[in-house]
């Protein structure tokens, strides 16, 4: 055996320079979609709630979202979160959430990861069943369920902030498409809902149509932002913005499933799971419609033929809103353990993205 494979196999350990940063994760997916879990090393973020800590980080951080999300240690399509104080006493954590474009007010597939990942570390005191989590995001709290049985998470539930719609069947010009026919609604980020039935579209929601459904998805969601004024949150202006595009088959799936979500949001980001924010806007959709009721559920399934069940939990009326709260179930895993070094001198220590 020579001496240079001796040493590799005996000096497996590398030490990094004192100047360097290291930055510790755990990575997961649910449904497919990532969630890359800061646990040590980011610099502290101050302030006294989500918000004012997700504003600082954007202020003074931003380059560490990028040399995490972006390539080469991430991708276009990472997904990242910081764990952070509650805004109260009541709440068990907060959380922020990273994209390749900015910050997210929602993330469900996040929250259920989360959750998973909360009884697997011992971070709260574990019980068999329903384990109750108290978690405040950017859009208000979230409550989630972790069911445990035999001391492992068999799957998530979480229960959203008020979920409204803001209007149905809207119609909006789109450069290279036409007339486009979109609900607008609001499960912790807006969205624009598109129908394929409702529209005629010369791509469909199979990995097949992956580029087709960036392109179309940004395309549309440009137009929205642009011609629809009434992309406003009731109550907090930092929440009154455009996420994404989610296009919809509403026809019984050949799985057996009711329907099929794709989400093309931020910076044409593809979501891999049905998109949790998204499902909560859809109840209020169906419920508006009168194609739900309490008691009944519907099975989403995504691009990647992952699934989430949506149901509704109950009906407030929120500023000029009625809002439902739904709720959205769904399972995470754990996919690995991450230290990421940040060399003062690597000309890329920023991250960039090439798609």
């Amino acid at each position: 055996m020579s001496r240079t494979y001796q040493n590799i196999l005996s000096k497996t350990k590398f030490s990094p320079n004192k100047d360097w940063l290291q930055i510790k994760t755990i990575d997961m997916h649910t449904g497919g979609e990532p969630l890359r879990v800061i646990v040590d090393g980011f610099p502290e973020l101050k302030g006294s709630s989500v918000l004012d800590y997700r504003r600082y980080c954007k202020e003074n951080y931003d380059y560490l979202r990028t040399a995490l999300m972006f390539e080469p240690r991430g991708h276009a399509d990472m997904y990242g979160c910081i764990l952070l104080p509650p805004n109260d006493e009541d709440g068990n954590f907060g959380i922020i959430f990273l994209h390749n474009e900015g910050y997210s007010t929602m993330c469900g597939h996040a929250i259920i990861a989360i959750s998973t990942l909360a009884i697997e570390m011992n971070w709260i005191d574990v019980q068999e069943g329903d384990n109750i989590l108290k978690i405040d995001a950017p859009c208000g709290r979230i409550t989630s369920y972790a069911n445990v049985k035999n001391g492992k998470v068999t799957g998530v539930r979480f229960h959203c902030v008020p979920s409204f719609v803001v209007g149905l069947d809207r119609t909006v010009e789109v450069e290279g498409v036409g007339t486009v026919t979109y609900d607008l609604a609001y499960g912790g980020a807006f969205y624009a809902y598109v129908d394929m039935d409702k529209n005629n579209f010369d791509f469909d929601l199979t990995p097949n149509s992956y580029r087709a459904l960036i392109n179309k998805g940004m395309d549309i969601k440009h137009a929205v932002m642009k011609a629809d004024k009434e992309i406003l949150h009731p109550f907090e202006n930092d929440l009154s913005f455009l996420y994404g595009t989610i296009f919809i088959d509403n026809n019984k799936q050949a799985s057996g499933n009711d329907s099929r979500n794709v989400c093309i949001f931020a910076e044409g980001e593809v979501d891999r799971c049905p998109t949790g924010s998204g499902v909560s806007g859809r109840m209020a959709i169906h419920k508006a419609r009168k194609e739900i009721d309490y008691g009944e559920k519907m099975t989403i399934e995504s691009i990647t033929d992952s699934v989430f069940i949506g149901s509704i939990v109950s009906e407030e009326d929120y500023g000029p809103f009625t809002a439902v709260i739904p709720q959205v179930e769904g399972t995470a895993y754990i996919t690995g353990m991450q230290t990421f070094l940040i060399d003062p001198n690597d000309p890329m220590k920023n991250g960039f993205i090439l798609r």
